[in-house]
């Protein structure tokens, strides 16, 4: 590690925030000139002289008193560092952001003081004068955010280096040489910091795990889950008291439910599911109405509170779903088999059931446990052929039984009314405010060894709307039935957009001859909704979707009921998917209690696992997405010598991110890499503009590429620029 080099003193504007530095973390100990120039490392005359001038300029504007002749103390009140967490750039500086400021306060490089991405800090504000960007210096880390990161091992002699693909992590991590374990050079593993001394330039760590080679398939997907802190296999313990079970249907427990085994209910999900959270029941009444049930995986009836199985469920939150393989929140032996409503079997399930007219009007509601058995199993693409064709008998082509089958009428009939209702449904969603984002879902077709064949995009259609609007149903009807008795409960909550990602992406949006009316809350989510209609199948409309949902804040849970703005619902929860999802197993029990008449519950104890669930969600959500780039990479390599047309999807100072039409790929052409001119980057037309012919290369337009380089490890694609589309 180099030493730091003793020098003069140099005047900066910034350097009364070093002594306050050094006098808010001493802050009960007065400090003279000479103890500030030692800690420090300065002890030349000119750097003597400075310090004590500084110390009577801060004396003076009374942000430090002399405690005793030539012998400084911080003023309490007047300390100018605040706590809160660290947004590092890729380019090794950072915002720090705290509700304090209405504006991000800027933190250099030299001012980080080892704050890495997300840690919580204390950091000293400076240059608050009216005018200028607040700026400010890194007092304290007082928690790190993560201490475990991936990367690939490069070996030394006696010791070695770690680095990350990270781009905001700034610095590698240095690993003594006990602490390199089995790890190999080059290979991708998991560490752990567990030091980072004062005049170290990196932190010191420990290798906990290896995960492979780098761009091995295996490895690659470990390092996502390791990355985000994510498990990829159960304990061992937890997957022995899971497999001892008893998950077996009772006699004694079926008396105590609802029996609704003779009404016909199915299930309708993706054709490659294994876990069938949700079930619908169909009857019709004798005065005209009709009985629905949403029939949900009774998972809380096996997963008891307090045991290592409930605990490791509560800890996951969530089951996470990357390109090639499912990480559940419960083991097989629940998530696939026991839970899982599978046709032809019993099960145990917790219902909303309600007496709906043909106007879709909900006369009459019901919550309990019920047993169920399901008569049928659909994909979305057997009920979608159903709902288009009123044809019974599936095509082999779409069947999941690679068989043509025949459907019975009964069914079908129940298929054609719940798409009918569930369209009614939604329309009534839509025209009290709902927003409605179909986005387009990458999908890949992978081999046996998981390698990607092709890429496929998933688009809802009334299949998955019928499905959509009675699940939807279910949990606004649970979260009203217990949010109108004022108890606490875990709600899904959802604020309304924010105003300045709207403006920006109405700037954006213009290029193209668009609008948002701003007038009112209602008017922008009707005027998403009509500009979500006009681009569908443009080639801009995946840059829109994507622009308009990163616009909208994101959707947590919280005892704090403020309503579900994109949905438009006043109350609205999770209760239908269990088996992924551990809020909706929190729902579940806390929705028998209160029907067992129970005391409304601590409200402290469900917001922190509320958060918890949240940060789980979040984690998972950026895991997902970054094993679909990494497939999208996977995919391009073995396209390097393809042309491909793309659409400008952002534009930079250093070049363009284009996005190819035929499979959603997103690659970086750089700006030295187009040679029809000397281009540079016009920020007023949030384009690139060439220097001799003022050509434009802005978003949306359509350009020719071809892969330069697929780099695996930072999932990350550069293309060379070709031309134009003509």
């Amino acid at each position: 590690m180099s030493k730091k080099i003793r020098k003069p003193i140099k005047k900066e504007k910034d350097f009364s925030g070093k002594i306050i530095k050094i006098l808010s973390q001493n802050a009960n100990k007065p400090f003279n000139y000479k103890q500030i120039g030692a800690k420090l490392e300065l002890d030349d005359t000119n750097s003597r002289n400075q310090i004590i001038k500084e110390l009577k300029i801060l004396a003076s504007q009374k942000k430090i008193i002399e405690s005793e002749p030539g012998k400084y103390l911080v003023k309490a009140e007047s300390q100018e560092y605040y706590e809160g967490t660290i947004d590092m750039t890729s380019r090794k500086t950072a915002y720090f952001i705290c509700p304090d400021f209405a504006e991000d306060v800027f933190i250099p490089t030299n001012n980080l003081n080892r704050a890495l991405d997300k840690d919580k800090v204390k950091v000293y504000v400076y240059n608050r004068r009216k005018g200028k960007r607040p700026e400010g210096e890194v007092i304290e880390v007082l928690e790190r955010d993560k201490t475990e990161f991936v990367g690939v091992i490069d070996m030394q002699p006696n010791f070695a280096f770690v680095s990350t693909a990270n781009p905001k992590m700034y610095t590698d991590i240095f690993i003594p040489k006990d602490k390199i374990g089995e790890a190999e050079n080059g290979d991708v593993v998991l560490v752990k910091i567990e030091d980072w001394p004062k005049r170290a330039d990196s932190p010191f760590g420990s290798v906990i795990k290896v995960l492979g080679k780098p761009g091995e398939h295996n490895t690659e997907i470990h390092a996502i889950l390791a990355e985000y802190g994510l498990p990829a296999d159960f304990p061992i313990e937890v997957e022995v008291y899971a497999q001892k079970i008893d998950t077996s249907i009772q006699e004694s427990e079926i008396a105590k439910r609802r029996d609704m085994r003779d009404t016909l209910t199915f299930t309708i999900d993706p054709k490659d599911a294994k876990d069938f959270d949700d079930a619908l029941s169909f009857k019709k009444l004798e005065n005209g109405n009709f009985e629905i049930g949403i029939h949900i995986a009774d998972v809380s009836y096996y997963l008891e509170e307090g045991t290592i199985l409930d605990d490791e469920a509560y800890q996951r939150a969530t089951s996470v779903y990357l390109v090639d393989r499912v990480v559940p929140m419960l083991p097989e032996v629940l998530s696939n088999f026991a839970c899982s409503l599978r046709p032809n079997e019993e099960k145990y399930t917790f219902s909303a059931v309600f007496e709906v007219s043909p106007t879709s009007q909900v006369i009459n509601q019901w919550f309990g446990r019920t047993v169920i058995y399901s008569d049928q199993r659909f994909a979305y693409e057997e009920a979608q052929y159903i709902i288009e064709t009123k044809d019974n008998t599936i095509p082999v082509d779409i069947s999941i039984t690679g068989e043509s089958y025949v459907v019975s009428d009964e069914i079908v009939e129940a298929t054609l009314k719940l798409d009918e209702l569930a369209k009614i449904l939604r329309k009534k969603r839509m025209q009290n405010g709902a927003i409605s984002f179909d986005k387009v879902e990458v999908k890949f077709n992978l081999d046996e060894a998981g390698e990607p064949e092709g890429v496929y995009f998933k688009v809802s259609k009334d299949a998955n709307h019928l499905i959509e609007e009675f699940m939807l149903l279910a949990n606004r009807k649970v979260a009203e039935y217990i949010g109108k008795q004022k108890k606490t409960f875990v709600y899904r909550i959802h604020d309304e957009p924010n105003e300045d990602k709207l403006i920006a992406m109405q700037t954006v949006i213009a290029k193209f001859g668009y609008k948002i009316d701003f007038r009112n809350k209602g008017d922008i989510s009707k005027s998403l909704n009509a500009l979500m209609e006009e681009v569908n199948g443009k080639k801009e409309q995946n840059l829109i979707d994507n622009l308009a949902i990163r616009s909208m804040s994101k959707a947590k849970y919280s005892t704090d009921n403020i309503g579900h703005y994109g949905l438009a619902f006043d109350y609205y929860s999770h209760f239908t998917s269990p088996i992924r999802r551990y809020p909706d197993v929190m729902v579940h029990r806390l929705l028998q209690y209160y029907l067992d008449g129970g005391a409304s519950v601590d409200e402290e104890t469900y917001e922190t696992k509320s958060l918890h669930c949240s940060n789980m969600e979040s984690l998972a959500t950026n895991a997902e997405r970054d094993s679909i780039k990494y497939m999208q990479v996977k995919y391009m390599q073995d396209h390097q010598d393809e042309e491909f047309l793309g659409v400008i999807s952002g534009v930079t100072e250093w070049g363009i991110y284009v996005e190819i039409v035929s499979n959603k790929c997103e690659g970086m052409v750089r700006i030295r890499e187009i040679k029809d001119d000397y281009y540079t980057f016009d920020e007023k037309q949030y384009a690139l503009v060439g220097a001799t012919s003022n050509s434009i290369l802005q978003l949306g337009d359509e350009i020719y590429v071809k892969v330069k380089n697929a780099d695996l490890v930072k999932k990350q694609l550069d293309f060379h620029f070709l031309r134009r589309a003509e």
